[in-house]
């Protein structure tokens, strides 16, 4: 077993206080108003005059911003977080050349999260206490898991959800020890009905957290809809309905979390599918319990812990035939219709949908290490 070096975040929430809480919100309306002026200077140099702008160039906008009468309030806030804001734009900028996202969008208040990061020059830390730039008190932060033993923390973002929570992400770097190598390859198929179904047998359970608060939801969202926009009634309103999505992500995240520490864990060789998420909510049947099921979320925690931890994640083709072929003799059906959840093949083995799928994603699993075959590139 070998041991590396990785840069891991911990996240934690925390209280402020009403000037913390004062201060935080005046970081977050200048960061997203630094974002906001620099997306839209971008886009009209670009549209008007053919002219890209570099993120350097939008760090002189900014000095000039700080100096100007009207913007001068940009000067008090620190400096870390809005500088940060302007190399997310670029961020942003470099995915959309690459086609991996669309243009970037403004940020509007009270629509997105608010999230402002703050570099080891903007913060101290200090006798297990966090001290914002700018700030007289440190943080009262809700230690649920000790930092590692002799961690210092080189970044630091602050965050406020849509449901009014403070939460606080302390990136460190930690070394971290890979688990003992085995011999075990797992395919797993991705449903609704069940969650996940593996080469094994085994099928998890779809919790549906969406589905059992939907009722909850909807009378949230039906007082809400009551309220006249502008109140203070409306505002509280929206808080409980942001209350009632901040449960189920939270719920669905823990789970998932659990789940692919687990399989991490057991097995050296995980394949899943290469599914097209964002096609697939197209479908207007399927969109909220696809949402709800959250696969990309649990691709991407697959594939950083495998990273972590000395395994492989494989990515099979979305357009592989493994709910058609048959796991035993590879013979592959013209058609197999999705209320179709057993079937027989002609060589006389009697397959489980979801079962024989999963077999057929850990072969193609197999052969994509063996040979490349059958993959597309990774979405990184």
């Amino acid at each position: 077993m070998g041991a590396k070096m990785v840069k891991r975040a911990y996240k934690y929430r925390f209280h402020p206080t009403p000037e913390q809480v004062q201060q935080l919100s005046q970081t977050f309306g200048c960061v997203r108003y630094v974002y906001n002026r620099a997306l839209a200077e971008r886009s009209r140099a670009w549209t008007q005059e053919q002219r890209r702008i570099t993120y350097a160039d939008t760090s002189l906008m900014l000095t000039q911003w700080k100096r100007d009468p009207d913007t001068a309030w940009l000067a008090e806030p620190s400096k870390g977080p809005l500088q940060q804001a302007l190399r997310n734009l670029q961020g942003a900028f470099d995915k959309f050349w690459r086609k991996q996202t669309r243009y970037p969008q403004f940020k509007k208040k009270g629509r997105s999260k608010d999230s402002a990061t703050y570099f080891g020059n903007c913060f101290t830390y200090r006798d297990g206490q966090i001290q914002l730039a700018k700030q007289t008190q440190p943080l009262d932060i809700r230690w649920s898991r000790p930092l590692p033993e002799g961690a210092v923390p080189s970044q630091v973002t602050v965050s406020r959800d849509s449901a009014g929570r403070y939460h606080i992400s302390i990136l460190v770097e930690e070394l971290i020890t890979e688990h003992a190598p085995c011999d075990v390859t797992l395919g797993v198929d991705a449903g609704i009905g069940s969650l996940y179904v593996f080469s094994t047998g085994e099928k998890v359970s779809n919790p549906r957290y969406e589905k059992r608060d939907r009722a909850r939801l909807a009378r949230a969202q039906k007082a809400l809809s009551r309220k006249q926009k502008g109140s203070a009634n409306r505002a509280k309103a929206r808080l409980k309905v942001a209350r009632v999505h901040a449960r189920i992500a939270d719920r669905r995240r823990d789970h998932l979390h659990k789940l692919s520490t687990r399989l991490v864990r057991e097995n050296q060789v995980i394949a899943i599918e290469d599914l097209s998420v964002r096609n697939m909510v197209r479908n207007r049947s399927l969109a909220r319990a696809i949402s709800d099921a959250s696969w990309a979320q649990f691709r991407s925690m697959l594939e950083y812990k495998a990273d972590w931890y000395g395994r492989t994640v494989v990515a099979v083709d979305r357009f592989y035939p493994s709910s058609k072929t048959c796991s035993a003799c590879g013979r592959i059906n013209i058609t197999m219709p999705l209320h179709v959840r057993e079937w027989v093949c002609a060589c006389g083995v009697a397959h489980d949908r979801d079962v024989n799928a999963a077999k057929n994603i850990r072969a193609a699993g197999l052969a994509v290490l063996a040979c490349g075959d059958g993959v597309r590139p990774p979405r990184s």
